[in-house]
């Protein structure tokens, strides 16, 4: 179907924060979205969109309504566990040339070995030149992080899952030497340098201005006999960011202003200049309330306040084959439908927004008439599951917020599962939202 195939082509043109942001840009001008940057005044049935630094996004779709009488907003988030390559990472050991790693976000790292990895990312040159890389994800050439073959392992197999690898070791092998003797010291190194100023015009030191993300090579792809999933890297959280943004920008003319907001670093705890613990929402707000007849902090105040949001990120699906870890009643399963998660956080909620419960009833009442099929859940039994999402930021500035996202299996590895029925019931619940008074 239509609605899979395009979510399909974002998770493969969107493996990094920036290629996602340059794929939503190209989606939002196709349906008559604009830079704000580029307009100095705004009115009701207006489309803009606001950048941070390329990493994320804030869209408005203008409604009839005044918008300190608040916004509906969908929020996701772009970014997703990776390894991050370091400022200093080439090195040569014994005739194999590696990049060293650093990981991003809540990863089990034994999953990252043996399987093919591609670079992805930006490197600025000196001079301020950009040069955007994506390099392994050919059939031709691929990477790759080696591991102890069986019949060495005894020590290895008797650590714990956390100890089974090293993050230190997680580097990648991107060349051998050929070279013997006297002149073998760094031959392989070198070797690679030149591939690599010829292929990606960069010399070593730019390794130290680059941002460069090792990810799962390959496409996404449907899964099981019946086609029924969806397997693919990158779908906590690009699933909801992209179901969040095929809503608005396919909603029709609005009441109250509809926004999609698309941040960054939220699996580092929503840090740093693009993620939702920053100023970034505020000052985008901000910017469209000034071009809808002038900035008012008070205005702003009270936009940000009588907003609603769903912070759209997914959920642990339910795993018969790990059904000790959950509640059985409260967890959402695969194929039920969108979920609503009315607190996240750990170890008694903390770092939850928890939703009000009159909230809660107006978004049933919601979906009820709009016919989306929905399940209410949390993440794992009590002191086992948890995690926190962008939610408890917005809901500091007073508006009622949600977590409402996708059921996943496999969360935080380098392929999740999603359900197809679930993917389009997101989408649905989120149209729905939109139309929400």
């Amino acid at each position: 179907m239509n609605e899979i195939r395009r979510y399909r082509d974002f998770l493969d043109r969107g493996k990094t924060e920036r290629e996602c942001i340059s794929e939503i840009i190209r989606l939002a001008e196709e349906k008559g979205y604009r830079n704000i940057e580029e307009t100095e005044s705004l009115t009701a049935g207006d489309k803009v969109y606001y950048v941070q630094y390329g990493k994320s996004i804030a869209l408005f779709h203008i409604g009839t309504e005044p918008a300190e009488k608040g916004m509906n907003i969908l929020g996701a988030h772009i970014d997703s566990p990776r390894l991050d390559v370091k400022m200093n990472p080439l090195y040569e050991s014994d005739g194999i040339v590696y990049l060293d790693t650093h990981y991003y976000g809540g990863i089990k790292k034994y999953q990252w070995v043996t399987i093919p990895l591609a670079i992805h990312g930006v490197a600025v040159l000196r001079d301020g030149t950009k040069k955007e890389i994506t390099i392994g994800e050919d059939d031709e050439m691929t990477f790759c992080i080696s591991d102890i073959l069986p019949h060495m392992a005894q020590d290895q197999m008797k650590k714990t899952a956390s100890e089974f690898i090293a993050g230190e070791d997680l580097d990648l092998i991107v060349g051998l030497s050929s070279e013997k003797g006297e002149n073998a010291k760094d031959a392989g190194k070198k070797r690679i340098l030149s591939i690599i100023a010829e292929k990606l015009g960069m010399e070593e030191k730019d390794f130290q201005s680059a941002e460069l993300e090792i990810v799962p090579a390959g496409r996404s792809k449907l899964m099981g006999l019946d086609q029924s999933m969806l397997l693919a890297y990158g779908q906590d959280d690009r699933v909801c960011a992209f179901t969040s943004l095929d809503a608005l920008l396919d909603a029709g003319e609005q009441k109250r202003t509809a926004c999609c907001l698309l941040v960054d670093k939220e699996e580092i705890g929503s840090v740093g200049a693009t993620g939702m613990d920053s100023v970034f929402f505020e000052n985008a707000a901000a910017e469209v309330l000034q071009r809808l007849g002038g900035y008012d902090g008070l205005k702003l105040r009270r936009m940000m306040r009588n907003s609603y949001m769903l912070s759209s990120d997914v959920n642990a699906a339910y795993d018969p084959l790990n059904a000790s870890l959950y509640d059985r009643k409260n967890a959402s399963s695969l194929g039920g439908g969108v979920v609503f998660n009315k607190y996240t956080g750990s170890r008694g909620k903390s770092g939850a927004s928890d939703a009000n419960a009159e909230f809660i009833a107006r978004l049933r009442a919601t979906m009820d008439r709009c016919g989306v099929t929905y399940q209410m859940s949390e993440m794992g039994k009590v002191d086992t599951g948890g995690g926190g999402t962008i939610a408890r930021y917005a809901a500091y500035y007073g508006m009622q917020v949600i977590d409402c996202g996708v059921a996943v299996l496999s969360m935080h590895s380098p392929w999740e599962i999603t359900a197809v029925s679930d993917v389009l019931s997101a989408e649905a619940c989120y149209r729905a939202f939109l139309t929400m008074e």
